[in-house]
């Protein structure tokens, strides 16, 4: 059925592109057109132009483009609690022409182009340059303020930094960042926002540089700024995501989770708070670790740590990063909303807080073990035990998350993907296993000291995790090797299972997605192809559908269950003569298993085949049907259509097909944009069961009409589903033209082209009537439907009421208001059911079918809406 959002949807338009020079031109007029595309940036960027030559242009002056600015010239222009405690005021300002090292430079310059020249196009160059400047210098202040309050709270990891200082213009970036996500619209505000507050949080409390607190101060005032700028428009709350936009966001953060580590290893001097153990990644033994193991060569310790040293030297050092590898290739599988890359995420969230565990009972248990000789043994207990506790802190708060976010993620892999993968992954584990006690044990000779067989076997967990775990969890437990072969298990064994293992996950990951069962799905497509149905019947293709198929094959009903009411999605299918039968044959299929039938938005034949059974019924839609043969747009009641015809050709908008898995990228990013926008700001649940969304739009047999202007901006979209008719061939064989077709999905963008849904639905009537379609169904209204003169039953006078009651949430009854535009002709749908006591579970069974995903918070303010 038709969605009601299309009124509500919208997302700002990109700026229009640079027109190319006319394909006549050439000689010197081509090269002057591609000289001015050349300076285009600079024309419509300029101060983001003028900070990025600036900033390298200083550095290249004082020469601190290699290493950051010298000492001296660092504490002249540097920020930080040192130089504002000193008097040197101006630091906030002049941090932002310097940074601290040529990698810095490269970031901060990218950050610039990529916000900078955003924010300029949808801010102007004043507005742009005045919160960049106030960013950097509120940020810096910010930043240093809380520096300087958690050195006198005692926390070692700031008083370090308090004693600091730096300069980089990435923190007034990040505040124009956040100043800029409330000019775009509500999918990348979300996403922009969200990575603008964890990415420089991981990246702080892993690498823990001053610029990393102040870059997140930066971001907290662009925040603030651009909340009380924006105070009129945007409401104060968090705004609220669809079911498949949710999934993005949480594997957002825990690719941000993988990325805080990761980058920690590019700094020597990585100190955050979150990066004490070196385990997450971990890295090998400098020349000085080397050289304080080996002050006697022959010792075990010597040898262990130089079998460490090669491992890193080898392609083996790729397991170092083998924990945030995992979680990307995770993050992939969480953006899919796949079931089993929740699970592997939560168990290795899980895995991670049960190893720190045993590790903080050990420090517990064994301190001596853990401090320097000389040390005060209760002072340094307490330092690990605080780190150890720190570490726990992110796996904790990610495993919070995923399970708050657990209904997200209901899609599955076949049993093929699921077989192969863990035949592969276990299969290398084997392998691996076998080979390292296998091999090792025959050469056993080049191990110190011997190895023996059980020595091996207990040894082989070493073997799979980065050499950094060994001191912590595994103490003499694994045998050290010394020769050539040896060293090759301990460095190539573990570094198989990983490679294979995250190839295998992130190939099964991208697996298509197991349907409820897939044979009787490619069953029921074909049978519908062949034969059709009722004007909603693409419907039952949807995910989610069972399907029940006559005995002979020739009829088949698609439901999902919920509770014990098995809620059909429309009419029966398949051959026209056996539908009437496969209402009684599922009617009893559903009796034998306890199930209370419901055929839900059926037509007027199956509510008569029902009435023959003594069943109830009810209206609950009306569908609408627009013959097309001799459709014309003439008269003054077509008026409205004609206006908007002419008014979309006036503007030069136009209509095209598309369909949504081929559509250009940048089409498909505006559709999900205008639908995310109705979903953010109205923070209430989408619907479902009847209602398509993206996930259906996404669909290579459902055809997209996009109004799309000069600029390539999509100002609305409508989707249609075909309507096969009974070709009267086999199920098997291709399926001839549709006989009609069924509008679906309906958006458009708020500030775009006001007659876009008009423009589309009479674009796309007019180019299926040259198809050679019967008709147009513009599908139904839920809980809506037109007067008639029959007075309604005490069942239809409540659903009546419930559908005033929803229309200034949903409105369905202004969506049968507009589709009267086009002059259809109305045809009841119809709820059956044989048992009006159980009214109860079938009023729960639609609401979870329509609202599957609603959480309790939505709930109220669903509620609370509908009472004020």
């Amino acid at each position: 059925m038709t969605t009601p959002e299309a009124a509500d949807a919208g997302a700002r338009e990109p700026e229009p592109s640079t027109p190319l020079a006319p394909p006549g031109e050439r000689g010197p007029v081509r090269w002057l057109h591609a000289v001015g595309r050349a300076f285009e940036p600079v024309r419509r960027a300029p101060v983001t132009v003028f900070v990025v030559v600036a900033l390298w242009a200083v550095g290249a002056l004082t020469g601190s483009l290699g290493s950051g600015p010298s000492t001296t010239l660092l504490n002249d222009i540097g920020v930080g609690v040192p130089a504002l405690a000193d008097g040197r005021w101006w630091t906030p300002l002049t941090s932002v022409l310097w940074c601290p090292g040529i990698g810095n430079y490269i970031g901060s310059t990218l950050l610039l182009l990529l916000l900078g020249s955003a924010a300029e196009q949808r801010m102007g160059s004043a507005r742009t340059a005045l919160v960049l400047f106030l960013g950097q210098v509120l940020g810096s202040l910010l930043g240093t303020g809380v520096v300087k309050l958690g050195a006198l709270g005692g926390d070692d990891w700031l008083r370090d930094l308090s004693g600091q200082l730096t300069a980089t213009p990435g923190i007034g970036a990040c505040a124009l960042g956040a100043f800029l996500s409330f000019r775009l619209d509500a999918l990348w505000r979300r996403r922009l926002q969200l990575c603008l507050i964890v990415f420089p949080l991981m990246l702080a409390l892993y690498v823990g540089h001053l610029q990393g607190v102040l870059r997140l101060g930066g971001v907290v005032v662009g925040l603030g700024l651009g909340a009380f700028a924006h105070r009129h428009t945007h409401r104060l709350r968090m705004p609220h995501a669809s079911h498949s936009e949710g999934r993005v966001l949480v594997a957002l953060v825990v690719a941000a989770s993988a990325i805080g580590p990761l980058v920690a290893t590019l700094y020597k001097d990585s100190f955050g708070p979150f990066n004490v153990l070196d385990l997450y990644v971990s890295g090998g033994p400098s020349p000085q670790d080397v050289a304080d193991a080996c002050v006697r060569p022959d010792s075990a310790g010597c040898a262990r740590i130089r079998a460490q040293d090669r491992f890193y030297g080898s392609p083996a050092m790729l397991m170092g990063v083998a924990i945030p590898l995992l979680l990307f290739v995770l993050a992939d599988g969480l953006r899919r909303g796949l079931r089993p890359a929740w699970r592997i995420t939560v168990a290795a969230q899980l895995v991670w807080l049960g190893l720190m565990a045993f590790l903080l009972s050990d420090i517990a248990s064994h301190p001596d073990q853990y401090v320097l000789e000389g040390s005060d043994l209760s002072d340094q207990k307490a330092a690990m035990i605080q780190a150890v506790a720190e570490q726990m802190l992110l796996p904790l708060l990610v495993l919070v998350l995923l399970l708050l976010a657990r209904r997200l993620f209901d899609q599955r892999l076949s049993r093929t993907t699921v077989t192969w993968l863990a035949g592969a992954v276990g299969g290398t584990l084997l392998l691996a296993c076998a080979a390292y006690v296998g091999i090792g044990y025959a050469v056993r000779d080049q191990f110190t000291p011997d190895a023996r067989f059980w020595k091996l076997v207990a040894g082989l967990p070493t073997q799979f995790l980065p050499p950094s775990y060994e001191p912590f969890f595994f103490r003499g437990q694994a045998p050290i090797p010394v020769g050539g072969t040896a060293l090759s298990l301990y460095e190539y064994c573990g570094m198989l299972f990983w490679v294979v293992g995250l190839v295998t996950l992130f190939v099964a990951l991208r697996r298509p997605l197991m349907r409820a069962d897939a044979d009787a799905a490619a069953r029921a497509r074909a049978l519908l192809a062949a034969h059709g149905g009722s004007t909603l019947s693409y419907l039952t293709t949807w995910p989610g559908n069972h399907y029940w198929f006559s005995a002979d094959g020739r009829a088949a009903v698609a439901y999902r269950v919920h509770s014990t009411v098995a809620l059909t999605t429309g009419d029966p299918f398949g051959e026209p003569s056996a539908r009437g039968e496969a209402i009684d044959g599922f009617a009893a299929y559903c009796d034998r298993r306890g199930w209370t039938p419901c055929f839900y938005s059926v037509t007027a034949d199956a509510k008569a085949r029902t009435d023959a059974l003594g069943w109830s019924s009810v209206q609950v839609a009306e569908d609408t049907v627009v013959p097309l043969p001799e459709l014309a747009f003439t008269g003054k009641k077509w008026q409205d259509v004609r206006t908007a015809l002419n008014k979309a050709k006036k503007e030069g908008i136009t209509a095209e097909w598309h369909t949504f898995p081929q559509a250009p990228i940048a089409l498909t990013d505006q559709i999900r944009s205008i639908s995310e926008e109705w979903v953010a700001d109205k923070g209430l649940p989408e619907m479902g069961f009847t209602l398509g969304g993206l996930d259906e739009l996404d669909d290579p047999h459902v055809r997209c009409l996009l109004a799309v202007d000069g600029d390539r901006t999509v100002h609305g979209i409508t989707s249609w589903m075909p309507v096969y008719g009974d070709s009267g061939a086999a199920a098997d064989r291709a399926p001839i033209a549709p006989v009609g077709w069924t509008l679906d999905f309906m958006r458009r963008r708020s500030d775009g082209f006001r007659g876009s849904m008009e423009f589309l639905i009479a674009s796309a009537a007019l180019g299926f009537k040259e198809e050679g379609a019967q008709f147009l169904s513009l599908s139904g209204a839920p809980l809506a439907r037109s007067d008639t003169a029959e007075p309604p039953a005490a069942l239809q006078r409540l659903l009546d009421y419930a559908g005033r009651t929803l229309e200034p949430v949903y409105g369905f009854r202004s969506l049968l208001n507009f589709k009267a535009k086009f002059q259809p002709q109305y045809r009841p749908m119809y709820m059956c059911y044989p048992d009006p006591a159980a009214l109860p579970s079938i009023t729960r069974a639609i609401g979870k079918a329509y609202l599957p995903h609603m959480k309790p918070a939505q709930g109220v303010r669903l509620m609370r809406r509908l009472t004020t």
